[in-house]
């Protein structure tokens, strides 16, 4: 069957490393907050001006003042900095940030990523996904494979406003997650119970199945 939300995020933790800074996007990236392994040391960044997020609060330890870029509120672990988006935006346009987690609406084969408006939508703005794409090194996209609609997300190319061109080089959805290269989706691991003619169908870019393809583990 296919990863849930939060299984998704299981699997990103595992990407982490002792002594990362972290930028987590709106989504379904903010739950790996909660899957940070134990005694790894990482720091978690947002973009309005936070150093040191911990995973999401408890009802008693709700703080209406504390919350991080998606408005969603947080927990500050002990030597949490707090500081303006000018230096939160330094940091990422500096290429201090060693992986950057992000939510899309779409993701073509050449890594294009659309993920920041809907034509005919109300929108706040892009935010800091711009200069997160333009700037980051290691990017991981996380989203459910197709749209309310069952429609793919996996596309040849992006049908959406574009927030980057090129930049992003791995996927995880909630049947697969795989490598971008080459023009293709390569599929390296797969949900359990999923099926390859699963994949297939719900992908509309070029897809390419790595003959190590192995079940992802969560």
């Amino acid at each position: 069957m296919a990863l849930t939300k939060e299984q998704i995020a299981q699997r990103i933790a595992k990407e982490l490393k002792n002594g990362y800074y972290v930028n987590l996007g709106i989504g379904i990236p903010t739950l790996v907050a909660n899957y940070i392994p134990k005694g790894m040391d990482v720091v978690l960044q947002s973009e309005n001006g936070l150093l040191g997020m911990g995973p999401f609060p408890t009802e008693a330890e709700v703080d209406p003042d504390l919350i991080n870029a998606g408005k969603q509120t947080i927990t500050a672990l002990p030597g949490t900095a707090f500081f303006d988006s000018a230096y939160s935006f330094g940091m990422i346009r500096s290429q201090r940030i060693d992986l950057t987690v992000l939510g899309a609406m779409e993701v073509s084969e050449s890594g294009d990523i659309a993920n920041w408006k809907i034509p005919g939508k109300l929108i706040k703005g892009m935010g800091g996904a711009m200069d997160l794409v333009a700037s980051a090194r290691n990017i991981i996209v996380t989203m459910m494979q197709t749209n309310p609609k069952g429609e793919s997300k996996l596309l040849s190319q992006c049908s959406l406003p574009l927030t980057g061109k090129k930049c992003i080089q791995r996927v995880l959805t909630d049947l697969g997650f795989y490598d971008i290269k080459d023009g293709a989706f390569h599929l390296l691991e797969i949900a359990p119970g999923v099926t390859v003619d699963e994949v297939k169908a719900k992908t509309l870019g070029k897809l390419v199945i790595s003959p190590a393809l192995k079940t992802i583990e969560v």
